[in-house]
């Protein structure tokens, strides 16, 4: 029997969704309220060390790890648009330890080796805050932990399964923040930090420039050419780059390697934020310790506040395009913005009044295994890194030091996981792309309405390592 959740049976009104929504701009909040990125493009002929491709957090990272090791080592970034313009400036801001989207997905991969990961995974996440506060980066950084809520009584026996963080029941759970929907809670505290987004990476970008990186904006790498022996060439339309060695950090964007192109499909996700809320506003829903928020559904919801006290709101709907295609026509999509603020009404109804500022959505680059994978080509001339299927917030600095690790051409414990050293089974083809991941979202909201119960067709693709829950 098909159950209904709560954003069904507590729905608000229309209208309410409506004028919630109705001066709402189609911008990122976070790209607005950070300083402007100002680098030239590429121009004539430039002989590097390290080329690093792409202007987000994992090439960022690579570029300001890679000078922390070597001063002396000539580092060129190549930005297609500008930094940080893409999924590292559109993201919610949730830096996870986790390596490898969660325990569960992790344990089920990788059995005998998730404890290293996860020790590996708090580690990258502790160097990450101190190097935010060794670079003096002013991204707002707070380790205010995660609440994973249940709104569904199947959802509560989940988390009474769990071990790690503190139980919190309803009460508990409201006194900490205050929804009606909310049934249980679990605060986990040390494993994940909250960041402002965009000046995380433009902060990352001056920090890679005061250390000598030379970062080039508007510089799309058009081809990359690599014979048996010598610099690898990078093309760009101002200018050539000779260098040594590559790190390329792309993601959800078409490779400039061929045999990269079927690994990742972008997903598109959807975020409200919502004006600064008053002092009634925030009296009324609480949430003084500012956690994240997660909720535990298949298609879940994420939250959180700004520094200057909105509510960003996203998730739920993830949408995949056939073709594989980033296009931004797909991102003022009013349906699920609509979905978003009524299911943001629906979790803190004593907000009925609230505005909606911002509405944005980005891609994010999915992989078969549902996090990062990593791998070096062209006779060791060139690393690569991506896959980290919206947690690449911590997860991209770590696959910045694999690839430097690789480069470098000397074992680490990194490079020795099995995690780093495979590669996951690549997508098919269209149309068959298209029906895969339609049937997943489809069995997923499915899962949702049947209290969690998985179909025959994600428990097969739990079977094959292809499933998640999230």
């Amino acid at each position: 029997m098909r159950h209904t959740t709560v954003f069904e049976r507590q729905a608000p009104p229309a209208g309410l969704v409506s004028r919630a929504l109705e001066s709402s701009e189609h911008r990122v909040f976070w790209l607005d309220d950070a300083p402007a990125s100002g680098h030239g493009s590429l121009q004539g002929v430039v002989e590097t060390d390290l080329a690093v491709v792409g202007g987000g957090y994992a090439g960022l990272w690579t570029a300001v790890l890679a000078k922390r090791r070597d001063p002396s080592r000539r580092v060129v970034l190549l930005e297609a648009q500008t930094i940080g313009w893409a999924a590292s400036g559109r993201n919610g801001g949730f830096a996870e330890a986790s390596l490898t989207h969660g325990e569960d997905n992790g344990r089920s991969r990788w059995p005998d080796e998730y404890d290293t990961l996860e020790r590996l995974g708090l580690k990258n996440l502790d160097a990450l805050e101190r190097d935010v506060a060794e670079l003096g980066i002013d991204a707002q950084l707070e380790r205010t932990g995660v609440l994973a809520v249940a709104y569904e009584p199947h959802q509560v026996r989940w988390l009474e399964e769990q071990t790690h963080g503190t139980l919190l029941d309803a009460a508990g759970l409201r006194a900490e923040i205050d929804s009606p929907t909310f049934l249980a809670g679990r605060w986990t505290q040390g494993d994940s930090a909250l960041v402002h987004p965009a000046r995380l990476a433009r902060g990352l970008a001056q920090a890679a420039s005061d250390l000598g990186v030379e970062v080039h904006e508007h510089s799309p790498v058009q081809r990359l050419r690599a014979g048996r022996t010598g610099a690898v060439e990078l093309t760009t339309p101002g200018g050539v780059v000779r260098a040594a060695q590559v790190a390329l950090a792309t993601n959800v964007f078409r490779s400039v390697l061929p045999s990269l192109r079927w690994s990742t499909v972008p997903v598109y996700d959807y975020v409200l934020m919502t004006e600064p809320l008053t002092a009634e506003q925030r009296d009324a829903i609480g949430w003084r310790n500012r956690q994240g928020l997660a909720d535990l559904a298949n298609q879940f919801h994420y939250s959180r506040l700004t520094a200057d006290g909105r509510i960003l709101y996203g998730g739920y709907d993830a949408i995949y395009h056939a073709g594989r295609k980033v296009n931004p026509a797909y991102e003022d999509r009013q349906s699920s913005y609509r979905t978003l603020a009524s299911h943001l009404l629906t979790t803190f109804p004593q907000l009925e009044d609230v505005r909606i500022s911002h509405r944005w959505s980005g891609a994010i680059d999915t992989s078969t295994q549902f996090c990062a994978f990593h791998g070096l080509t062209k006779r060791g001339r060139v690393a690569y890194s991506a896959g980290f299927t919206g947690l690449g917030v911590a997860a991209t600095r770590f696959a910045a030091e694999v690839m430097l690790d690789r480069l470098d051409g000397t074992p680490t414990e990194r490079t020795q996981l099995s995690m780093v050293q495979k590669r996951p089974l690549p997508f098919p083809p269209e149309p068959f792309a298209s029906v895969g991941i339609n049937a997943t979202r489809w069995s997923l909201d499915r899962a949702d309405h049947h209290e969690g119960r998985r179909n025959l067709f994600l428990r097969t693709l739990d079977r094959m390592g292809l499933g998640f829950d999230s």
